[in-house]
Formats: C-alpha cells, structure tokens, sequence
C-alpha cells in the first residue's frame, strides 16, 4: 500500500527483571502484613509468651458440665499454643493443658507485661 508498516515497541531490557522484582517485593510485603495481623488476631497468645514463667490463675468454665462448670487451676505458665496453655502447679507437681476455648479470665498476682 504505501510501504509503511507497524514497528512494535522497543522495552528497556531490565523490564521484565523490574516486574519480578517488584512482584517479589509485594510478596514479602503481604507476608508482613499477614504476620502482623495474625499477631494482632492472637493478642491474648502475645500477652501470655510475654509472662511465660510467672504465676497465675487460670479460670475456666466448660458449658453443659456440672463437675468442670466453675474451676480455677493455679500455677507457673509453662507453654502457650494458639488453642492452648500449659501450667506446671509447683505443689503438685503436676501440668495442666488447658484448652484456651475453655478459659473464661486469667488472673496474675503480680504485674503483667505486654508485647
């Protein structure tokens, strides 16, 4: 027709190594902020890693039991998991795992940290 034809667009050769970098990027951002939010989401988790070793009571109810209905353990907190605490009784010398679905209020005879 009249000779002229379409050139394709000439990128800058780093553009793709731009693109995965950034890609890169973003993933450790939202991994950040996954991890940021999930810490947010377990504060009561948070609350008890930072008095690990320290004395409490542990209040916990256990809905439709009579025997479990009102009980308090007491003791040193030993372990804590996302649906779970570990106390050790020094009296005892015995561990309870408690299920923190079942824990209706702590409570620390001296001061509390938090995270």
């Amino acid at each position: 027709m009249n000779n002229n034809y379409y050139q394709n667009p000439i990128f800058p050769e780093n553009n793709l190594n731009n693109i995965t970098h950034t890609y890169e990027q973003q993933k450790r951002n939202d991994y950040n902020n996954y991890n940021n939010i999930m810490e947010e989401q377990f504060y009561i988790e948070n609350i008890l890693k930072s008095n690990k070793g320290k004395l409490v009571k542990v209040h916990i109810t256990i809905p439709g039991s009579i025997e479990w209905q009102d009980k308090t353990f007491e003791g040193i907190i030993e372990q804590i998991g996302r649906d779970y605490l570990i106390i050790s009784n020094p009296n005892t010398l015995e561990n309870e795992l408690i299920p923190m679905i079942y824990i209706v209020y702590i409570t620390f005879p001296e001061t509390i940290n938090y995270k």
